[in-house]
């Protein structure tokens, strides 16, 4: 296999196939268990807050684990560590099966939250493997259909499987399509691995840093308390200097912080995580502004977060493959201005808007939104070397979760302050796509300067 050419034909498209299954697994499993907590708080009789455990445990492990395993995928090669998480993704479905009380699930589901993050942790750095240079933009927006796809067939799946059978098998759900992939996983990419150890410590001290600052995050929108969320925190952000330095003496640490040192990657995952936060923002807001200021019923407000999504599933796909031919950082900065548009057309919303008010200016954030993500995840994958493609995969996805963290932190706090029933929150995520949009824009006056120096 050549870095310049990809895989080559028919064997590209085989293993694009692999990839799409593998896609549809992981985000099916990664949204379809919020359809089932009011069914199994029920059936186990707990308290509907002690069921979000089965959720916040898998997301939490997904965050801590993710970095660890694409270094480790690097060690052994992506394939492997790419089937393995497939396998113990299934494994782990089977013990969702036998699940009898709510300690046991949580248990099955941190399982199956590592099998997700062990494929989830390489699966750009095959994405980069199976395509050339040329077509990765390409290669970003049909995974970006296929990681849509599922996100949107979770809650279809996940009811259908409650309307005929109990709601253990709603956590197998995913599993046909894990051995699909498996099927067909000898055509991906072959596995390079290296030969260079792998740094435990700087995996276990990963693991901690955002495991603690995570948690710490979203103890602080509810549960024991603020003290103890802020010690938390506190003993995450020690645990992250920690990191970083041991990190920096390592010559292949977990943390790339050797990618990090080059400007458009660092600039791009800034801009990442200011985005993802601006979204999350937005997207946790808008029901409470709704419902609460405007009116609409949950089931309406589902109906018009509808366009929100749906434009970005219209997008996102067709500005990654414009990012083969297009400049990332103008469609960048193109989408930052759309989602800019967006938020400021909510904020001037009449006092009794229709639901067509509503739902247009939706569309539009949406779209700004989707036409940053999968360009921007390009830049960051692309200007990796190969062999560090899935750790710079893993920092977008990580930055991406720490960014939703965030986000949930940032409203719980606005509405703490009693500022949710103004347009305080749609300000805030407007600042921060005006940060985003920023940082895009001198990215793109670095390219020019750099293309006019060359040219020179």
């Amino acid at each position: 296999m050549s870095e310049s050419q990809g895989l080559p034909f028919p064997r590209r498209i085989v293993a694009v196939f692999a990839l799409c299954s593998g896609g549809l697994t992981l985000m099916i499993d990664a949204s379809i268990a919020n359809i089932v907590l009011p069914t199994l708080a029920q059936d186990l009789q707990v308290k509907s807050s002690e069921a979000v455990m089965v959720v916040t445990a898998y997301q939490l492990i997904l965050a801590m684990t993710l970095m660890p395993l694409a270094a480790l995928g690097e060690r052994i090669g992506h394939r492997r560590l790419y089937c393995a998480g497939l396998i113990i993704h299934s494994l782990a479905a089977l013990l969702c099966l036998q699940a009898d009380s709510l300690p046991l699930l949580i248990a099955a589901r941190a399982l199956q939250a590592v099998g997700t993050a062990s494929a989830m942790s390489v699966a750009f750095g095959l994405i980069r493997a199976v395509y050339p240079p040329h077509q990765l933009g390409k290669g970003m927006a049909i995974n970006t259909i296929a990681n849509a796809s599922g996100t949107a067939l979770a809650p279809v799946v996940g009811g259908l499987v409650l309307t005929f059978a109990s709601w253990h098998w709603v956590f197998a759900a995913a599993v046909p399509f894990s051995l699909v992939t498996l099927l067909f996983s000898r055509y991906l990419p072959a596995p390079e691995p290296q030969p260079h150890p792998f740094d435990r410590r700087g995996a276990l001290l990963c693991a901690i840093t955002f495991g603690l600052v995570i948690g710490g995050l979203e103890m602080t929108s509810g549960g024991p308390g603020l003290p103890l969320a802020l010690l938390v925190l506190a003993v995450g952000i020690g645990a992250a200097w920690l990191f970083v330095k041991h990190e920096l003496q390592q010559e292949h640490p977990v943390l790339p912080v050797d990618l990090l040192t080059q400007p458009p990657l660092a600039l791009a995952l800034i801009s990442n995580f200011a985005t993802v936060l601006g979204s999350m923002t937005l997207l946790i807001f808008l029901p409470f502004l709704l419902q609460h200021r405007f009116g609409y019923s949950p089931a309406a407000v589902g109906g018009l977060l509808a366009f929100y999504a749906l434009a970005s599933v219209m997008i996102a796909p067709t500005s990654g493959y414009l990012s083969d031919r297009i400049p990332v950082a103008i469609l960048c900065t193109a989408g930052m201005a759309v989602a800019a548009t967006g938020l400021i057309l909510l904020a001037l919303l009449p006092e009794a808007p229709s639901r067509v008010d509503i739902a247009w200016r939706l569309w539009v954030c949406g779209a700004g939104f989707g036409m940053f993500f999968s360009p921007n995840a390009r830049l960051v994958i692309g200007s990796a070397p190969m062999r560090r493609a899935a750790s710079a995969g893993s920092m977008v996805t990580t930055s991406r979760m720490l960014g939703q963290a965030t986000g949930a932190t940032l409203v719980a706090g606005l509405l703490a302050l009693g500022l949710g029933d103004g347009n305080a929150p749609i300000f805030c995520a407007l600042a921060l796509i005006l940060t985003s949009g920023s940082i895009c824009v001198v990215r793109l006056l670095g390219e020019r300067r750099q293309n006019t120096a060359s040219a020179g």
